[in-house]
């Protein structure tokens, strides 16, 4: 069983929760497991998250749809409301903003059903993160946008240890300031591997299983 810790709260209400170790996720090994679980089931928690996010977009940028990676749909309709709140203006007909998440096919690519697409197609879209870590499953939701016909206009994450995917800066309420040592490894450059210290938990956006 790995070990919870947490950061004093430094943003708002919003505390970071996270476990030191040796982490695989599906694409890289990881230093540290960021434990969004709270944020993402606790409304208390997603509504304060969203309020620091959303200091951090200009309201002249229209955002249509938020679209929901990583099982963020109560933060992500929490963000919806702030942005509507902070004078955010959408493009749409019904001059809403639309909360949604993909679906994955075999391939683990994102799709969007027929009756979602309307929703994506030329609309201004944010993609929301619980975690951005080394850009890779930001890039498929960017991917995935452009392909049904959207333009992404913002990345946001709870924490983010890239400053940047593509041209799209990560707007985020924790850093690398404040896990200054966080690192990301592909499996075959680990350390940890190459010293034989065996892996402490499996990890993916529902969680982790220790080893």
């Amino acid at each position: 069983m790995i070990e919870i810790m947490h950061l004093p709260v430094r943003h708002g209400n919003v505390p970071l929760r996270f476990a030191r170790g040796h982490f695989a996720t599906n694409h890289s090994h990881i230093n540290y497991y960021i434990d969004i679980t709270y944020p993402k089931a606790r409304l208390s928690e997603a509504q304060a998250v969203a309020k620091q996010l959303v200091s951090s977009f200009v309201n002249n940028t229209p955002v249509d749809t938020v679209l929901c990676l990583d099982g963020t749909m109560v933060i992500g309709t929490c963000l919806a409301e702030e942005l509507t709140k902070s004078g955010f203006h959408s493009i749409n007909t019904h001059n809403t903003i639309y909360v949604v998440q993909p679906e994955y096919n075999s391939n683990s690519q994102m799709i969007f059903r027929d009756n979602i697409q309307n929703m994506i197609r030329n609309k201004h879209v944010l993609i929301l993160m619980a975690s951005c870590t080394t850009g890779y499953t930001a890039n498929k939701g960017i991917e995935a946008v452009g392909y049904y016909g959207g333009e992404v206009v913002g990345v946001a994450a709870l924490y983010s240890a890239v400053d940047s995917v593509g041209d799209l800066p990560v707007r985020s309420v924790y850093n690398l300031s404040d896990l200054p040592d966080y690192a990301s490894y592909d499996y075959k450059d680990c350390p940890y591997c190459k010293k034989g210290r065996k892996i402490d938990a499996l990890v993916n956006s529902h969680g982790y299983s220790s080893l």
